[in-house]
């Protein structure tokens, strides 16, 4: 199976989008489509054996449209430069909908500034506005009626692409919004060129007078004048502010510098474009720079901004050996780094490919909207035409039946129905990315929202995943320094997490080993040694009681209880002092859990530690009982969630481990936490980039929002079309008299859609409730 993306012609509103899906849909060897609206593009997964890129655009041809593949997949993925791919990611619709905005600004100036004598001196006798002696009286109708015609010409010139894209959509029997605006005007051009010549006859056989009536009552020229400017508005203002969805991915790529300082081998430095970086370049950065690439820092010490990826306000201190990541800021001191990775395997490149991952997705609450599209505007033809002949049986006014006809034709919009959610996942996913949270498919934005449960993983999930010391307790009469001294001597050459975490302690505290010599290692037991003189030894119990050093039974069972490992070290036979080394909660996890209860999801966590441990761990965090799962190995894990599941949980699992990957697979939602650098980790469905369980809340939060807002969309859509259209075919008109012009009809279509726009913009200024981290 091969998965292509598509760049997409012609679509204009959600019935194009309903007609290249089901175009494509319909070749033997797809298996799955993806038509976005708002970028104009398609996702197709099919079989390579049956079905060729040529066949798919083909298919898109015959429908009426046109596709062509995208050089290089996602823009994300091209180029081999730091800067190369933003070869336009996320600008590239961005880019496209800023030059459909320019070229529509220019369409409606044209418009505008020959629509305004048209509507005057169309509507002025109506409302007794001053108009010259030529176009005053019923003696000089004709020359009205042939003015506004040559000033409605210059707006169906430039308005042309409804009729064009309107008829052709016809003859494919696929009709789209287009069509119902260019059905409208030519409707009210047809009926005002008729009755022109209508007039002429009246003049020809002395009748001006009932020429003049003629000209009041059937010349539609400034309503399809008014129509083709208003529809005109609203696709400019609805382009504009398609153009801001993407905004928040643009402030990312526009981190990226587009040079960098190059260090050559004998010292010197050179600009270079930053898209020709190759790995292993040795590249200098000055403060107020933007990193190009990701790399380590080589020498140099200086403080970073990561805000741009993670959304961590604080600067973090780098110096030789950290790891540096591209489009973050480098704040205060200068420093030279390696390059480790460029191009489209940055943190930079893989989030804005992620994101357009999940652009090109659909989530399943867009089915309701898809399958409308594909009928709407047939059906909205068909009512069309119901009132037409309703109005003309009931009046036998052909005049009133037209505008009524033509009212039900561009008060309707489909388009408000296909912008609802690709226009809210964009700003979500957008916003998302902001805050480091990176959903890989709109249909885990979706499912987020309706988990009621969450396992979490104990190591580095819960805790930081990294042995520390906790209680430093020296027997009588030894200072905590000569403790913590002999103990370095004795794990300096042990590379165990315990003597890790001991080492990393004694150097905080300045604290230098000595030598020790004879050093052997007792399996499952600890260490022994000799210090000059002196016989030493660190380890269990069990080895304490082997060299017969009395241990504190009382000390031993309060760590066990909180879940820390105890060290023990002796001298000569007896106990200097016990190091309590512990796996530390993070900070944020307890108030995580506490949020994740208050928005209505349980905790669950999950972990391969021994009971007790577990437990300790449990109730820091305020989980206990049930909700602590001990004693699991790696391949049990995707067994609970399962469990869960069938017990008609909705599970959310949050991990960090490769061994957490058939459980994150088998969750409804997979949360990878503290991805990093690395984060296409696979079987998650969700990317958190910080080291933070306030993260998981945030992202459902999000996820809520999102979909809140995409249901206020359909709904109002929905509701629009279900209230515009019967009120302009005149369903109300005999009980309360309300009759829509078909100029209040093309305002109000405009309108629509520019408020769902709108409305999804609203998620650009999301804050999550979860406190600030």
């Amino acid at each position: 199976m091969a998965h292509e993306k598509f760049d997409v012609g012609g679509m204009s509103c959600a019935a194009c989008q309903a007609h290249v899906q089901k175009a494509v849909e319909g070749i033997d060897g797809v298996s799955e489509v993806a038509v976005n609206l708002l970028s104009a593009s398609m996702a197709v997964d099919f079989d390579e054996a049956r079905v060729s890129e040529d066949d798919i655009c083909r298919a898109v041809d015959r429908a009426g449209y046109s596709a062509s593949p995208q050089c290089g997949g996602s823009a994300a993925s091209q180029g081999a430069g730091s800067a190369a791919f933003a070869g336009a990611a996320m600008a590239n619709p961005t880019q496209r909908l800023e030059a459909t905005a320019n070229a529509m600004r220019r369409r409606l100036v044209i418009s505008v500034v020959f629509l305004v004598p048209l509507f005057y001196i169309g509507m002025g006798h109506m409302f007794g506005w001053p108009l010259p002696e030529v176009l005053a009286d019923h003696m000089h109708s004709m020359t009205l009626a042939l003015t506004e015609l040559l000033l409605l010409l210059p707006i169906l010139y430039e308005n042309r692409s409804y009729f064009t894209n309107g008829f052709k959509s016809l003859a494919h029997r696929a009709p789209t919004m287009d069509a119902l605006i260019a059905i409208g005007a030519t409707a009210s051009v047809a009926w005002s060129v008729y009755a022109m010549y209508l007039m002429a006859d009246q003049y020809a056989m002395g009748d001006p007078m009932m020429a003049g009536m003629t000209a009041m009552d059937n010349l539609y020229l400034e309503s399809a004048g008014t129509i083709l400017a208003l529809v005109t508005v609203g696709k400019y203002l609805e382009t504009r502010s398609k153009a801001k969805t993407g905004g928040a991915l643009e402030k990312l790529i526009d981190l990226a510098p587009k040079t960098a300082h190059v260090v050559d081998a004998e010292g010197g430095e050179r600009e270079v474009p930053a898209a020709s970086l190759a790995v292993g370049d040795t590249i200098r950065v000055r403060p107020g720079e933007s990193l190009p690439v990701d790399g380590v820092v080589l020498e140099g010490v200086s403080s970073v901004d990561e805000s741009a990826l993670t959304g961590e306000s604080i600067p973090v201190e780098k110096r030789a050996g950290d790891a540096v990541s591209a489009a973050t800021i480098n704040r205060t001191g200068t420093f030279t780094l390696r390059a480790t990775r460029v191009g489209a395997d940055t943190s930079l490149a893989k989030i804005v490919q992620l994101v357009e991952d999940a652009n090109a997705t659909k989530a399943p609450i867009a089915r309701l909207a898809d399958k409308v599209a594909g009928v709407f505007v047939p059906v909205v033809i068909g009512v069309a035409v119901v009132t037409f002949a309703a109005w003309l049986t009931m009046t036998g006014s052909a005049s009133e039946a037209i505008t009524s006809a033509v009212a039900v034709l561009v008060i309707s919009c489909p388009c408000a129905l296909g912008l609802a959610t690709p226009v809210a996942i964009m700003v979500g996913t957008g916003r998302g990315a902001e805050m480091g949270v990176l959903f890989k498919s709109a249909e885990a934005l979706e499912t987020l929202r309706g988990v009621d449960i969450a396992v979490l993983d104990k190591t580095g999930t819960i805790t930081q995943g990294k042995p520390a010391v906790t209680d430093v307790v020296p027997a009588e009469g030894v200072s905590e320094k000569a403790l913590l001294k002999l103990a370095a001597t004795l794990e300096a050459n042990s590379e165990h997490p315990l003597a890790e975490a001991i080492m990393t302690r004694a150097a905080e505290l300045g604290i230098v080993p000595r030598e020790a010599a004879d050093f052997a290692a007792v399996p499952g037991r600890g260490v022994t040694a000799r210090e000059g003189a002196n016989e030493v030894a660190a380890g269990n119990a069990r080895l304490m009681d082997e060299l017969g050093v009395p241990v504190d039974a009382e000390v031993l069972a309060s760590f066990a209880r909180d879940g820390k490992t105890p060290l023990m070290f002796a001298k000569n036979g007896n106990l200097v002092g016990t190091i309590a080394v512990a796996d530390q909660v993070k900070s944020t996890s307890a108030e995580a859990i506490s949020a994740l209860r208050a928005l209505g999801v349980g905790a669950v966590m999950l972990t391969g530690d021994n009971r007790a441990t577990a437990e300790a761990i449990g109730r820091t965090v305020g989980l206990s009982g049930d909700s602590v799962i001990a004693d699991v190995l790696p391949a049990d894990k995707e067994r609970h969630v399962r469990e869960l599941q069938g017990a008609g949980h909705k599970v959310a699992m949050v991990g960090d481990g490769i061994n957490d990957s058939p459980a994150l697979a088998r969750a409804d939602v997979g949360l990878a936490i503290g991805a990093g650098a690395d984060i296409a980790k696979e079987g998650a469905d969700v990317i958190l980039m910080h080291s933070d369980l306030m993260d998981v809340v945030r992202a459902v939060e999000l996820s809520r929002a999102v979909i809140r807002n995409i249901k206020q969309d359909l709904f109002w859509a929905l509701f629009y079309n279900a209230i515009g259209i019967p009120l302009a075919a005149g369903v109300f008109y005999p009980l309360l008299g309300w009759q829509l012009s078909p100029m209040f009809g093309a305002a109000a279509m405009s309108l629509s859609s520019v408020c769902v726009v709108t409305n999804a913009l609203r998620l650009r200024t999301f804050r999550p409730k979860a406190s600030a981290r």
